[in-house]
Order: structure tokens, then sequence, then C-alpha cells
């Protein structure tokens, strides 16, 4: 039995511990957060991202089906609605849920796992004596560990002296969404998964949620003043109801807003190994998973599901190797070789589509974008199956690549991913101005 410390009670954080003490683990869960009040609102202080919408893909349900099923089991107990895609291969199940209602049952699955601590405060320091791990530093001061997993997500900074820098950068786009309800009598037909549509110059979302709730979600480049205006209630609930995939959701008839407009920013594709800048292990014992790994554009819902992933190679890596660090240098080739392909696939499909938001036209030189070939699949059946297969993250991206030419070919023709009908960019701008002019005492 070895004592561990994770940090971050997020869901992988708390996926870690619970896995690390069925394998009889003693462990301490590190947050800021003490969990939800037994009544009243959760903030989550220090998760930006905690109210904005989550689409939870396949892998979720995959790895906890696997790894512990009555985590599952308590996550649809507390309201998480699970589903299947149409056309999706058996066993493939969703999740419709805020990250709120996913999050408590989160919590409550670690409350109820023997053999975890809870201490709420702040990690301040990975603490290291006689040159080996000794513990962490939670508000001044040490909780003794063997073992520290660092969960700490997209802003944590904890243990950075310790391994290289960050690969990536900005992706260049930013989004603002707004959650409502359903008003008494409005049934939802929800789909198990969120809608996108990716219109001229913008990208709009609906995700379905628990307890007749949704998200409605704008993507656009972060350089965009104009659609930046979004975060102001009236002028998104104005933009909204122009753009046809999300009128119907949004309709003041059938939901009502619970949330403000919320802008959402910062985001960033890095990938970061949990090495030193020479690829050894400095710190023997000392892990790092989810998004201290690996951050995507959130637009594709790829943060928990890879998170998950990572959680599942760690205990197994930790169960086949005795020393911690040949269990750091094997995590890391599994991360190079099964999260890295997100991170590249991410880099090339937001900057191509910059590009073209900006008016650029595809460069049939370089590589097609995987957003164009999973598109290229509605006129040609041979790529649907690939797809899918990316769509639902049961394959690396490669497995687009054996359709990279056919998808040139079809390019040269002229063919181009086809527009919904609805405004481009520029008339959604021209409405915020026209909106502004007409109700500045609204802000």
């Amino acid at each position: 039995m070895k004592r561990v410390v994770v940090v971050g009670a997020g869901p992988v954080g708390v996926v870690t511990a619970i896995g690390l003490a069925r394998r009889g683990h003693a462990v301490t869960v590190v947050d800021r957060d003490p969990g939800p009040p037994r009544q009243g609102t959760w903030t989550r202080s220090g998760v930006g991202q905690f109210r904005h919408p989550h689409g939870f893909r396949p892998t979720v349900h995959a790895v906890l089906s696997e790894l512990m099923p009555d985590v599952w089991a308590t996550l649809v107990d507390v309201g998480c609605v699970p589903g299947t895609p149409p056309g999706a291969p058996p066993g493939t199940v969703t999740l419709r849920a805020r990250r709120s209602t996913f999050e408590r049952g989160m919590r409550r699955a670690l409350s109820e796992q023997p053999g975890v601590q809870l201490v709420v405060g702040q990690a301040e320091e990975i603490v290291i004596e006689r040159s080996r791990l000794a513990g962490v530093r939670v508000s001044g001061r040490v909780v003794e560990a063997d073992l520290v997993v660092v969960a700490t997500g997209r802003a944590g900074r904890l243990g950075d002296p310790f391994r290289a820098e960050a690969d990536g950068g900005p992706c260049g786009l930013s989004y603002t969404s707004r959650m409502y309800r359903g008003r008494p009598g409005t049934t939802w037909a929800f789909p198990a998964v969120p809608m996108p549509a990716a219109g001229d110059g913008y990208l709009s979302i609906v995700f379905p949620q628990d307890d007749n709730t949704l998200s409605a979600l704008v993507v656009r480049p972060t350089t965009d003043v104009a659609l930046a205006q979004l975060r102001h209630n009236d002028v998104f609930d104005a933009v909204a109801a122009a753009i046809p995939n999300l009128a119907p959701w949004v309709d003041p008839a059938r939901s009502v807003p619970i949330t403000d407009a919320m802008a959402g920013g910062g985001l960033a594709n890095s990938f970061r190994s949990g090495l030193d800048v020479t690829g050894r292990c400095a710190v023997p014992g000392l892990f790092f998973v989810g998004d201290a790994v690996l951050t995507t554009n959130p637009q594709a819902g790829r943060g928990i599901a890879t998170g998950l992933q990572q959680v599942r190679a760690l205990l197994r890596l930790l169960a086949e190797h005795p020393d911690p660090a040949d269990v750091a240098v094997a995590f890391d080739a599994w991360c190079v070789t099964n999260l890295r392909p997100w991170f590249t696939d991410h880099v090339h499909w937001d900057a191509t589509l910059l590009r073209r938001w900006a008016g650029h036209d595809l460069d049939l030189q370089d590589r097609i974008p995987s957003d164009v070939v999973c598109a290229a699949a509605d006129v040609d059946p041979r790529i649907k199956g690939a797809a899918m297969a990316y769509g639902a993250m049961a394959a690396l991206p490669h497995v687009l690549d054996p359709f990279q030419e056919i998808t040139r070919a079809l390019l040269r023709t002229g063919w181009r991913p086809p527009l919904p009908t609805g405004p481009s960019r520029d008339d959604l701008a021209g409405l915020v101005d026209r909106h502004r002019s007409v109700a500045p005492a609204a802000r």
C-alpha cells in the first residue's frame, strides 16, 4: 500500500482517486472546493468551464463501465441521461448532463469510496526531501505521499519545474454560451449528442442536458470584436434567435434563460510531457493527468474523454511496473501515441478553419483537415465508417489518412462542405451593431 495524493477533485482526479483506492492505496484528494452544498448553487470556485456546456463522449461510458460501473450508475442516479446516437454501433453510450450534475455525481462517488480522504486547501508545491518525493504542501502544511498525481486542469502550475514546457498555444477561438430550461409543459425531443452547425464565419452548437435544460453556444474567432458582444444577454438573445440551429431551442415561448451569457476564452491546443527536457523522470512518483497533459479546442468535447483514457492507462501501468520512474516513462510514451495525435489534429483543424472563416480557400497541397474529410463522408460513402470512428473517438485521427486523396479529388471538382441556411458572420455583426444602437441602456 502506498500513500497517494491526488491534486484536483474534478472528474479526472476523482476517477484516479477511486481507482487507486480500489487497488489498496491510501488516497488523499486535495481541492480548493469542498464540494456541492446541500442547498443552493454550487459555484465550483476556480473552474471557469464549470457552467459552460459539455459533451460527454462514448469514451466516458467505455472507461467507467470497464473500471467502475457503480460510478456510472451514480451519475445516472443523480440525473445524468444516457443515450445512444442514431446509427452508432451497439454499446455506444453518450451522456447528457450539465457539468454541475456530472460533478455532483462524481463527488458523491468519491465520498462513498473507502480509503479516500478529501482535504480542502490550496496545493502550493511538490515537496522534495533528500532528492525524493515527500508529498505536497497544502495551505502551509505538508501532506506526505509516496505518489502524487496532478489533475489540476489546464490552469494548474503545480509541478511545472519538474517537466518540459508545453507544445502548442492559443487555438484562436473563443465562445459564448447561455443555459436555458424548458418552460412548464415543454417536452424536448433531445438527441443523444450535441447539435452543431458550421456557419459562414462562426459555429453554433446546441447541447442537450439533464433536467429539461440545454445550452446554446456560439464559437467565433478570438479577434472578432463584434461577436464578442454576445457576452451581453440581450445581444446573445438577438443573435441566437437569428441562427436557425439555435432559434427553436431558445424561443421564449418554449424556454427561459437560467444563466447570463457567459464568455469563454483563453482556449488552447497544448500537449505537455510529464518528463523533463532530457526525456527523463525528474521526480519518480510524480504524475500528471487530464488537462495537465492535453488540452484541445473544447468545441469537440474531448477533455473528459481523453482524461479518463489517461487514468485507465496510468492505473494499468502502475500495476505492471514496480518502479515509478519506469511508470512515468511508459505513461509518457502512451500519451505520445494516444493523445498527441488529437493535439496535432486540432492545431491543423483550427488553423485551417480560421483561414476559411477569413475568406481563404483550402490549400489542396496541404493536409486536408479532419472536419472536411468527415464532411466529405456525406458525398462519398467510403469515408463514412472512418468518419464515424473518428467522431466517436473509437479511433485516432490517422483513421482518416486513407481518405486524404479521395477528399482532395472531391475538392478539385469544386465541392466544399455545405453551409447551413442562416445568417453569415457579417449578417450577425450587422445585427449586433443595430441592436447596440437601439438598446445601449440594456448593458
